[in-house]
């Protein structure tokens, strides 16, 4: 067997061995890579505009990236402070009022008793140390990341003669496209998907303080962090916003689920379709799909990375599969006259 197909299987068994045995592990370093993609992306075109080494144009973005959000959080922390305050106190008589209504059904009632708090409260160690545990690991995770990122945004070169090193020297060069192709299309999704989040929130924001809902901004806020995840995070992000309407009646709740709806609408086919134009390109039903399995399977975590880790994986098929197996040995296309 060839030195070329053995350093193959081996990293192709490595990394089936580390789905199954550590697959959490693998989300949180694919989150990382992520992160550091945005990092370096940043810092290189800082280091483009003001003639600073790599390094430096990345500490520089952080830099900006910090003051940009202590700035907003200085414009708007008053308001934003007190939308908070009156969200968390609307929110419970509005899904008390919910409550009521679905108790009126018979299925309802039964529906209800499942969802008891004491239901929830029960079961091995208790819903309170549950919580306790998924923040700390949470934390411990997010802490992860921002270190895992930072040092790959800082050195990347590093990391990827590491992976070469792995590779046989004859698939070496290709194993550089792939890396290339890899970093070139996490960049395009996430970039394409930040400008995305920003004119959601900014959408939502209007179209609900024009229709009267009361914390628009905050709700606009809470659309633009859950378009991180497309299809599904806008029917998450706009519960809060109906459940605010309810009590105002059912006219309002109508002009809720029109401002989201076309929201969503221009976000899937005009704003996502233009922004990512030529860089991700990735059919809905499979994105549905990857949140769907990856969801079901770890958790919030999958749900978040499935969209990024769908781009990449379909990006790699092309490239590995397709290009490098399928048709590798196609024949020529006959010309007129050639037999």
């Amino acid at each position: 067997m060839r030195r070329r197909t053995v350093s193959l299987l081996v990293l192709a068994l490595v990394l089936a061995v580390l789905v199954v045995i550590a697959p959490d592990v693998l989300l949180v370093i694919f989150a990382a890579i992520l992160f550091g993609v945005f990092l370096s992306a940043g810092g290189e075109i800082v280091s483009g505009l003001t003639g600073l080494p790599r390094g430096g144009g990345i500490a520089v973005f952080i830099l900006l990236c910090l003051a940009a959000l202590a700035g907003a959080f200085l414009s708007f922390a008053a308001d934003m402070f007190d939308q908070i305050e009156e969200l968390t106190r609307q929110l419970p008589p509005a899904f008390e009022g919910l409550r009521e209504r679905i108790a009126q059904y018979s299925w309802g009632s039964t529906l209800l008793s499942r969802l008891a708090p004491s239901r929830l409260m029960s079961g091995e160690g208790g819903f309170a140390s549950t919580a306790v545990s998924a923040t700390f690991g949470a934390l411990g995770n997010l802490v992860i990341i921002l270190f895992i990122g930072l040092y790959t945004a800082i050195d990347p070169g590093l990391y990827r003669r590491g992976l070469r090193a792995l590779l046989a020297p004859p698939v070496r060069p290709r194993g550089d496209e792939i890396m290339g192709i890899a970093n070139r299309t996490l960049r395009g999704w996430l970039g394409g998907q930040l400008i995305s989040m920003t004119v959601v929130g900014v959408l939502t924001w209007l179209g609900l303080w024009l229709i009267g809902v009361p914390l628009a901004f905050i709700l606009g806020l809470i659309a633009a962090l859950l378009a991180f995840i497309p299809n599904i995070g806008p029917v998450i992000a706009a519960l809060p916003a109906l459940l605010l309407a309810l009590p105002e009646g059912w006219g309002l709740v109508g002009l809720v689920v029109a401002v989201y709806l076309g929201v969503q609408t221009l976000e899937s086919y005009l704003i996502t379709p233009l922004v990512q134009k030529e860089q991700v390109d990735l059919p809905p039903a499979l994105i549905i799909s990857a949140q769907l399995l990856l969801g079901v399977l770890f958790g919030l975590m999958g749900l978040l990375l499935a969209t990024p880790l769908a781009a990449l994986g379909l990006a790699l098929i092309r490239e590995l599969y397709v290009s490098d197996y399928l048709e590798r040995d196609k024949p020529p296309i006959a010309t007129f006259g050639q037999q």
